[in-house]
């Protein structure tokens, strides 16, 4: 078993970093229990839009949401525990990627819908998350050379776009649910704020056990107040199964068709851009270095998840940029919170009734929570575009036009409804997709590649900031501060090496939850 990453105190005794601080299990539980919470209408949306979209049966789609969360469990334990060189280890959760929803509903409209359009969904998945492991086994030089395209400029301006893209989701949550007979009305906008503002008392309060757990009694309550004046329904908890267990290939062998193939890839070289961006920004919340190895070990992951979820029918998956803003809002950084969190996941995903009595939280409810954490996902990202010079015009203009790119499916959506190619439609109609792309290609027009060192500005920035902290996160061991001293993030000398305890924990990549 692997050493947890040790660093020596002020007093000679060694300490574990928090990210791999293993806390008291009623802790463990609490919190995992919140991600699955702040992270649950994310993760079924997917099936539920696509599901719809290709006029699946009400149990049908049932199965899919079970199948995506049992996916999704798995995937987050993956990421967050790690296996070998397999997985960030940080507390990412992994979730199924917002920018597959319009491609996939593209290939299965043209395979004519229902069950025979996911059998071709499906094998365009598998086919992606097998390329994107493999990719991510390139060797170190040619990873590295793949990273420079994502210099902090580029990861900052896509984890903003994410976060900007993201609220709008919420907000609509806040409505009452995009499509909802009654979304709009107020009494959705007074759960949000009656929610929202529960949340802000708590933060305000300071107490680190309360504020840890804001989002968490944010959205008990407000479900709780909800229900008294009859506007959460539990009637469904009694309809559904008490066991669902998900079998690989339900709907049938996969079809492989070389356009879903080839639509799908481009897809998840988006999702790559989205994961690179989140391992740096939680790298950086919760003051862990974060170098091209772990990116690395990050997409590895993505890339096994995709394919499991082509099996076990499901759809691709990406770190889930929601649950950074989590672990920034409550400061609990503890990876094993998300191995936490993927037990909860893979129970829901085993009980229908369980996951029903989730599923009852009300949309006004879920929105008021979510808009607070999407923003703070936007925050996250600005916060590493303040490690930029954006006094030069190249970086602003490459962050300002991005932006302006990730607007633009959501401000003029006629354009891609109406006056485009229904193919291309499906791959461009997502502002992460253009804002991403754009950073990338006016980065290269501007700046050209980075130099090999470039990219670990953001890992070195995060130490930086580590190094600044003078508060222990709640309910975790060392206090951030004591992380060692790192290179500026605009100094242009290659990246520390790693201390002797990440070589230890690097010669044996497997992880271990007791020992220090």
């Amino acid at each position: 078993m692997a050493r947890v990453a040790a660093r020596l105190s002020g007093e000679g005794k060694q300490s574990t970093h928090p990210v791999d601080e293993v806390l008291p299990v009623p802790k463990l539980a609490l919190y995992g229990f919140q991600h699955v919470l702040a992270f649950y209408a994310g993760a079924v949306i997917v099936p539920i839009i696509v599901g719809s979209a290709l006029k699946l049966s009400p149990e049908q789609l049932v199965y899919l949401i079970n199948a995506d969360l049992f996916t999704c469990g798995i995937a987050s334990i993956i990421q967050a525990w790690g296996i070998g060189r397999i997985g960030a280890r940080l507390p990412l959760i992994q979730g199924v990627t917002f920018t597959a929803v319009s491609p996939m509903i593209a290939i299965g409209l043209g395979a004519g819908g229902g069950t025979a359009a996911l059998l071709v969904i499906y094998g365009a998945v598998i086919t992606a998350g097998i390329a994107t492991f493999a990719f991510a086994w390139l060797p170190a030089k040619a990873f590295r050379a793949v990273m420079r395209l994502f210099p902090p400029v580029v990861t900052g301006t896509v984890i903003t776009v994410l976060g900007i893209v993201l609220i709008p989701v919420g907000l609509n949550d806040a409505a009452g649910g995009l499509g909802s007979p009654d979304f709009g009305e107020p009494k959705n906008f007074a759960y949000a704020g009656g929610t929202m503002l529960f949340i802000l008392i708590l933060m305000k309060l300071g107490r680190p056990f309360l504020s840890s757990i804001a989002i968490l009694l944010g959205l008990v309550v407000g479900t709780g107040v909800a229900f008294l004046l009859g506007d959460a329904q539990f009637a469904d908890v009694g309809k559904s199964d008490w066991i669902g267990v998900t079998t690989p290939f339900y709907f049938g062998v996969p079809k492989f068709e070389w356009f879903p193939i080839v639509l799908m890839l481009i897809v998840m070289l988006i999702t790559m851009v989205e994961t690179t961006g989140d391992t740096y920004a939680v790298g950086d919340i919760v003051g862990k270095e974060v170098d091209s190895e772990t990116v690395a070990r990050a997409l590895r992951a993505d890339g096994a998840a995709t394919a499991l979820g082509g099996v076990l029918n499901s759809f691709p998956y990406v770190a889930f940029a929601e649950n950074v803003g989590l672990v920034r809002m409550t400061k609990v950084k503890s990876r094993f919170v998300v191995v936490a969190a993927g037990v909860f996941m893979i129970i829901l995903g085993l009980l229908p009734k369980a996951a029903a009595i989730v599923a009852a939280v009300p949309h006004g409810v879920l929105g008021g929570a979510a808009t607070v954490m999407f923003a703070m996902v936007a925050l996250a990202g600005i916060q590493t575009l303040g490690k930029v010079d954006l006094k030069e015009e190249k970086n602003a203009l490459i962050v300002g036009v991005s932006l302006a790119f990730a607007l633009l499916p959501a401000t003029v959506p006629v354009f891609f409804t109406k006056h485009m190619d229904a193919d291309l439609s499906s791959l461009l109609n997502s502002g992460v997709t253009l804002g991403a792309t754009a950073a990338i290609v006016l980065n290269l027009i501007f700046n050209g590649l980075a130099k090999d060192n470039a990219h670990d500005a953001p890992a070195a920035g995060a130490q930086a900031l580590a190094e600044a902290e003078v508060d222990t996160a709640p309910g975790v061991g060392a206090p951030a501060a004591e992380t060692p001293a790192a290179v500026p993030a605009q100094a242009a000398a290659p990246a520390a090496p790693a201390s002797a305890a990440e070589k230890a924990d690097d010669a044996d990549p497997t992880p271990s939850p007791s020992a220090p």
